[in-house]
């Protein structure tokens, strides 16, 4: 168990194995507060080689705490297009608001203070104290949870608060107060690339040799162990890709909930026809052209996945917009209007790119 293991001999391995093999990361070459904060949001439930083109550009975009604050929220979200759990920055300018209003603009360097920002929980706020501040806290994520449970063999269930927290006061225990942003970057760096999940960890690579009773038993594949969640809701819908021209019609969702004030193509709940989807083009004051069937897609979020098929409808111009429906051309909704990546299907056919393609391949 971790709490009766003693850890203080893998803090010297892991240090010079970390001086050898940390990866090159855009965040890591100038590790100021707000670089840290907002690679570390990122990152969040997102690969690091996704992260790193929306990182770059959020920094050119918003280079300052004040930028961040101040942004327009299309802008935003559309900077935010195809990284997923848009509360994640939605909580971040609300942070980045507080600290303008109580800060002076600097993110406080107190651990406690960091955690009474909207959406820094003790991972994030320990991983800004420590990289940027060098305050000898721990950030304990999914990635130093499974390293140590297999250190240790630790069948603790690491979804539940008691156990994270039982975990940081044991890294309170021997993280080297001069170097504990290093000490935090490195252990995440192990699980991240050598204590790989899914029982296939890269053991002839890690520093820990024998102090991994995991290794040594051969069990690794056992751990972490975390209770298993509730299956996904299956939600089957009908997307409406409506074409005037060189314009493409859009639909704004609500202000809370899913995909909140984003923007998607229209949709009807269920697998619907070709003349149910020529009856809401009409009801919507369109007069259709063409239909034609696309392909099929699918979309899974934390709770919820779903199933997708759709039609793309060519449309005559119409003289009134109508109501609840954004009509718009191709190049504004490219440059302006956040589509989330559960629609990136679909972009092509109207000639747009979203999310990480676009931000891979920006025009």
């Amino acid at each position: 168990m971790i709490k009766d293991s003693d850890l203080s001999r893998t803090v010297k391995p892991l240090l010079d194995w970390f001086a050898g093999n940390a990866r090159e990361l855009p965040w890591r070459s100038d590790p100021q507060p707000y670089r840290v904060w907002v690679s570390e949001i990122m990152l969040q439930q997102t690969r690091v080689e996704a992260v790193k083109p929306y990182f770059e550009r959020f920094m050119r975009e918003l280079p300052t705490i004040r930028d961040l604050a101040e942004c327009e929220e299309e802008r935003l979200l559309k900077l935010w297009e195809g990284l997923g759990y848009y509360n994640r920055v939605r909580n971040m300018q609300a942070a980045a608001q507080t600290v303008m209003d109580q800060y002076g603009g600097k993110l406080p360097d107190d651990y406690k203070l960091l955690l009474e920002l909207k959406g820094i929980g003790h991972y994030t706020a320990g991983a800004i104290a420590s990289i940027a501040y060098g305050k000898p806290v721990p950030a304990v994520d999914g990635n130093v949870l499974r390293v140590l449970t297999r250190v240790c063999t630790d069948d603790s269930d690491i979804s539940k608060q008691a156990f994270r927290n039982a975990v940081e006061e044991k890294l309170k225990e021997i993280i080297p107060k001069d170097r504990a942003g290093i000490f935090n970057q490195a252990l995440m760096e192990i699980g991240a690339i050598v204590c790989l999940p899914n029982g296939a960890p890269k053991c002839e690579e890690c520093p820990f040799g024998e102090l991994c009773r995991a290794r040594k038993e051969g069990t690794a594949e056992k751990y972490p162990v975390k209770a298993k969640k509730a299956g996904r809701r299956l939600e089957e819908k009908t997307i409406l890709i409506i074409r005037d021209g060189e314009k493409i019609v859009l639909h704004k969702r609500k202000p809370k909930g899913l995909l909140a004030g984003m923007y998607e193509f229209p949709s009807l709940d269920g697998f619907v026809g070709e003349k149910e989807a020529l009856r809401y083009v009409e009801d919507a004051g369109f007069v259709p052209l063409h239909i034609q069937s696309a392909e099929d897609a699918k979309h899974i979020f934390s709770h919820v996945e779903w199933r997708m098929k759709a039609y793309v409808i060519r449309v005559a111009q119409m003289e009134k917009q109508p109501e609840e429906l954004l009509l718009a051309e191709t190049k504004t909704v490219q440059e302006k209007y956040p589509i989330p990546s559960a629609f990136v299907a679909y972009a092509k056919y109207v000639n747009i790119r979203t999310g990480n393609d676009a931000v891979r391949n920006p025009e």
